[in-house]
């Protein structure tokens, strides 16, 4: 049998293993962001085959058959599922040193016990294999989430959505693992978006009010944190291309977002600081609460104008921007700072040059008790690969502390993407055996396997308080 994921995978050295195999393996996971849509979990749905778990909105694979030559019709369009397969087990191939390729040969392993490598030769045999396996009772989404032994899951949601699918998750005690809802809150910055105005018509529906200038929208926005909080939620999420701080009063930005709802045109100066007093407005609320602050900072979205207008956002046209201005993040989180209002933070970085900026960003902000209150988050999107995750790591651990690390998250729409968690396990007990082998650290098993526990899950845990 043809394979290539041993035991041992990733672990080249004595002390990886032991670290690997005697503390990291079974550790429960605590995937404290992800894009899993709660209504698939609520529902507790069967996928009709393997296309539609894994392609269905996956637009990492997406990206890699465009790249590969793939026609849209077998990505995004009206194929048959069976030769959307195909197109994928024919790219799969040509992916290697890509981290799909481990990915996918990962889940293919422990979801349905495939040990040979995916390719054009074998993919029939492999499409039936899975899809009989799809349509047993221990394969249905909450059970493939029991199969990792998942304790929580944070997921992303609209500030506008109504969370009964997160209630109905909760209503089910028979189902162990919290699911529970992130507040992706770009929406009510972006001032600048086509969707802004949209929104404010949904705002004031969902809230059953009217906005016409800055206090009434705020009012509204506080009504749907106060729902969420509700429902359990304890994280926001903000995505920024670039942060530029510009400080203003609020009469100012009431002039703004008053000439906004008539259809006027924003100067940039204008759009910057709007989006500046509502970031220290939304922080000041989220430390009330005592809910956890992610910005994700860098990522240069919907690059191919043509084919966002075909297929809207988050379909694999984005990328890495430029690099973050320090000096204007710093700002921000200072600004919290100064009247105390800072919220634990988790920071994250496209642009991996930027991994020692916030390597010590970090540091700067702290608060007595609670163990890196400013968290730097693990390799995000392009750099969720073995390299990444290493720079990552290893930036965190030159210039912070590398045992307070809240660890890895899959940022996934798929079910079967927590074999990321492995991934990313085996890479850092990789790192840590490589440490101790060299002589760079003690080799105390009592107490680099504490460290490698803490990273898995249980600094994690702590963490988000759960």
């Amino acid at each position: 049998m043809n394979t290539f994921i041993d035991d041992n995978f990733l672990l080249q050295s004595k002390t990886s293993r032991k670290l690997y195999h005697e503390y990291a393996k079974n550790m429960p996971i605590f995937d404290y962001h992800c894009h899993l849509d709660a209504k698939e979990i609520a529902e507790n749905i069967k996928y009709k085959n393997i296309t539609d778990l894994w392609l269905g909105g996956d637009h990492y694979k997406w990206r890699a058959m465009r790249i590969n030559g793939v026609d849209e019709t077998f990505i995004t369009g009206n194929a048959a599922d069976y030769e959307k397969f195909m197109k994928w087990a024919e790219t799969i191939p040509y992916c290697i040193g890509n981290p799909l390729y481990h990915w996918t040969h990962l889940e293919l392993k422990r979801y349905f016990g495939i040990n040979c490598w995916l390719s054009p030769k074998n993919a029939e045999e492999i499409w039936e294999k899975c899809n009989v396996k799809l349509q047993k009772d221990d394969c249905s989404s909450k059970e493939l989430i029991k199969r990792y032994d998942v304790k929580a899951i944070y997921t992303t949601d609209s500030p506008i959505d109504t969370l009964k699918y997160h209630s109905a998750i909760a209503e089910d005690k028979s189902f162990t693992t919290e699911v529970l809802p992130t507040m992706r809150n770009d929406i009510f910055l972006n001032i600048d978006k086509e969707n802004f105005i949209p929104m404010l018509k949904e705002l004031m529906e969902s809230t059953n009010s009217s906005i016409k200038d800055l206090d009434d929208f705020k009012k509204a926005i506080l009504s749907r944190i106060k729902h969420f909080n509700f429902n359990n939620c304890i994280i926001s999420d903000h995505a920024f291309e670039s942060i530029e701080f510009l400080d203003t009063k609020e009469e100012e930005v009431n002039r703004f977002f008053k000439r906004k709802v008539a259809n006027d045109i924003l100067s940039s100066e204008d759009i910057n600081k709007y989006k500046t007093h509502m970031m220290i407005f939304l922080g000041r609320e989220y430390h009330r609460l005592g809910w956890i602050m992610q910005l994700h900072i860098g990522a240069l979205r919907n690059n191919n104008n043509r084919m966002f207008k075909l297929l809207g956002p988050d379909t694999g046209f984005d990328s890495i921007g430029n690099s973050l201005s320090a000096g204007d993040l710093v700002k921000v989180l200072n600004a919290l700072e100064e009247t105390e209002q800072l919220p634990k933070t988790v920071l994250y970085c496209l642009n991996p040059s930027d991994n020692e900026i916030l390597g010590s960003i970090i540091g700067c902000f702290y608060k007595n008790g609670i163990y890196s209150k400013i968290q730097f988050g693990p390799g995000w999107w392009f750099n969720d690969h073995k390299d990444g995750m290493e720079k990552q790591m290893t930036a965190l651990s030159n210039l912070s502390l590398l045992s307070r690390f809240i660890g890895m998250t899959t940022d996934s729409r798929c079910l079967i993407s927590f074999t990321r968690h492995e991934y990313f396990r085996r890479i850092l007990c990789n790192l840590i055996g490589k440490w101790a082998e060299d002589g760079e650290v003690p080799n105390d098993m009592e107490l680099l396997g504490n460290i490698v526990d803490g990273i898995c899950f249980n600094n994690a845990k702590e963490y988000f308080n759960t």
